[in-house]
């Protein structure tokens, strides 16, 4: 059975981190996940003293990442990466009609993922999703700007992965909760920093059918907007 252990952070730089890093207290991490609204000057420092690789996507506040980039770490919008055998996938923004950088409609998150269906089918789908946003009523805020995508939903309804972590509804907005399941899913939030040992089912990822997937998506998504 494929395993890591990952730090998973979003939101808010964690003091404890930054001002008083202890690598023994962390203790022995494979790779770091960001879930967005981080600075990538903390970003990098967490690569580096962490000494793992570290993948992101970017919140609805890193508009700043489009032209200072955090040094040594990879973006996740473009591709599936494989960690010891757990496939890691990833998507940026927020849902709002803004025109400001990584805030996007239903209909722009539908279209990111058909874009990314090619990927899905040739990795044989996905083990964890790493996004800002939730997925529509799983963890997300009943305002508008703090719903979660029914992209995301659609997307762990086919695909089953075995987690999904998020940013964007703070813990200390008081209804947040760390952690929910749905299905086979664990829902992690990401808010501050959170050290998990990632554990999925050891199984051959088959190639998937590309007409197939993209007519079950397009099918089992269409209500989303």
């Amino acid at each position: 059975m494929p395993s890591i252990r990952a730090l998973i952070v979003a939101d808010t730089e964690s003091k404890y981190i930054w001002d008083h890093f202890d690598k023994q207290a962390i203790g022995k991490v494979d790779v770091i996940l960001s879930c967005g609204d981080l600075k990538a000057s903390y970003l990098s420092f967490l690569t580096t003293m962490v000494a793992a690789p570290l993948y992101y996507v970017c919140g609805n506040h890193d508009g700043s990442y489009i032209k200072n980039p955090p040094e040594g770490c990879d973006r996740l919008d473009n591709k599936i990466v494989n960690v010891k055998g757990v496939r890691i996938m990833g998507f940026s923004g927020c849902k709002s009609r803004s025109p400001k950088p990584f805030h996007y409609s239903e209909k722009d998150v539908h279209r990111q993922v058909v874009k990314r269906i090619p990927q899905l089918c040739l990795r044989g789908g996905f083990d964890v999703l790493v996004t800002h946003a939730p997925a529509f009523e799983l963890g997300d805020g009943k305002d508008t700007f703090h719903q979660g995508f029914k992209s995301y939903r659609t997307l762990i309804d086919m695909f089953k992965p075995s987690f999904h972590f998020h940013g964007h509804q703070h813990m200390n907005y008081g209804a947040a909760k760390r952690e929910i399941q749905y299905g086979n899913t664990r829902i992690i939030n990401g808010y501050g920093y959170h050290i998990i040992n990632i554990d999925v089912p050891d199984k051959k990822h088959s190639r998937l059918s590309y007409l197939m997937t993209r007519y079950q998506w397009e099918k089992n998504n269409a209500a989303s907007f």
